[in-house]
């Protein structure tokens, strides 16, 4: 409840954000390492070859920098902005629907490219994104992104992809000739709103809904009631990596969306599965690490921040968690990766995703749409059967 307390007095404040964001001024200079850093980050993001050898970047940070790395994960959006509202950590790894909640509540610092070498080598399609750059000002590099696929069981599939999201928002006999109902999951978050948003973009034109962060209160209910339709489906709700995967494994779950990290290492484990993108496209993330406003180790931070754009760091990134490189160097040359990997992820694929937004009251689209803490407060209602 404290967290749920400290997400939604950040939800308050990006209400007040419009286009302006009074800029603290950001490092002038780096200095030496304060000895550590810490960092908030999905899993997967940040990897010392605990899980498997061969993806190891932070050991080799660690020698040159003598900056020691701990890591506190976070399996929400809303847990990262929670986190860092409390403080007592560097930097953070933040989705686009935190990240500018984090600007407006005056977490995050604006940054100074000019400390950062490797900024010049930042995808030019990133380098001003919306979710970290208000006004010019930059507050965070670019790390990883990638699209909310549609994971699936080859087995109950017929090894013919779904082609629509449909398996998991409406009831429908599979092609393995058992019912979806209890055996699909959805995300526990309220940006999950989006994915309902974009199905019904394309299956009921008639509501009008042109971005599924910005909808008006017509096409807010007709998301929510199609997220109701959902509820009687999904046997659980996931927001841990892990545990999804022992319930695609164990627990007779065959369909969800989900990251490509969980595809990824399912199928290294020759497990039947495999992912798609539905024919009414996908969300997905775009990732910054951010820093806190009130850094106790920014020299640190800079030095990791630098760091997490090289080339090798994102491409073995890019590699483990099945996501795109921000630095399109990258993509070539490097072997856990490998060349074809950035057009396997998804690389030419930008334009097709719908990216995750904070939705506020104010919007392009329409005149007013409703805010991201009616989100949380409704999606928490829609979990609990309301």
């Amino acid at each position: 409840m404290k967290r749920l307390l400290h997400s939604c007095t950040a939800l308050t404040l990006s209400l007040a954000f419009t286009t302006a964001a009074i800029a603290q001024e950001p490092l002038k200079e780096l200095g030496p390492g304060e000895g550590e850093v810490s960092i908030v980050a999905w899993a997967g993001y940040i990897e010392r070859g605990e899980t498997d050898k061969a993806y190891d970047w932070v050991t080799d940070f660690e020698k040159k920098t003598s900056c020691k790395v701990t890591v506190k994960t976070a399996a929400t959006s809303d847990e990262m902005v929670a986190l860092m509202n409390e403080g007592g950590f560097d930097l953070v790894t933040a989705s686009g629907d935190a990240s500018l909640r984090l600007v407006a509540g005056k977490r995050v610092q604006p940054i100074n490219t000019d400390l950062i070498p490797s900024w010049k080598t930042i995808d030019e399609r990133l380098q001003s994104a919306p979710w970290h750059t208000v006004n010019g000002v930059h507050y965070g590099t670019p790390y990883l992104w990638g699209p909310n696929v549609l994971m699936y069981n080859t087995e109950a599939f017929k090894s013919e992809a779904p082609k629509s999201w449909k398996v998991v928002f409406e009831e429908m006999t599979l092609p393995d000739g058992k019912s979806n109902k209890g055996r699909v999951q959805a995300y526990d978050g309220p940006i999950h709103i989006a994915d309902a948003a974009q199905y019904l973009m394309a299956h009921k034109p008639e509501l009008g809904i042109k971005n599924p962060y910005e909808l008006n209160e017509d096409q807010y209910k007709a998301a929510l009631d199609l997220l109701r339709v959902q509820r009687t489906l999904v046997g659980r709700y996931w927001h841990d990596a892990m545990i999804q995967i022992d319930d695609f494994k164990n627990e007779g779950v065959v369909a969800s969306g989900s990251w490509p990290f969980q595809v990824n290492l399912m199928k290294a484990e020759n497990q039947p599965i495999a992912s798609t993108f539905p024919e009414e496209g996908v969300t997905g993330w775009s990732d910054t690490t951010m820093l806190h406003a009130e850094s106790q180790h920014p020299n640190c931070a800079y030095m990791w921040m630098e760091h997490s754009l090289s080339a090798k760091v994102q491409g073995d990134a890019a590699a483990w968690f099945g996501a795109v490189p921000s630095v399109p160097a990258a993509c070539k040359g490097n072997a856990l990766l490998t060349d074809e990997g950035c057009a396997t992820n998804g690389f030419d694929n930008f334009d097709k995703i719908a990216f995750w937004r904070t939705p506020t009251t104010k919007c392009e689209s329409q005149g007013e749409c409703v805010p991201y803490h009616r989100w949380v407060s409704d999606y928490i209602g829609v979990i609990g059967g309301r």
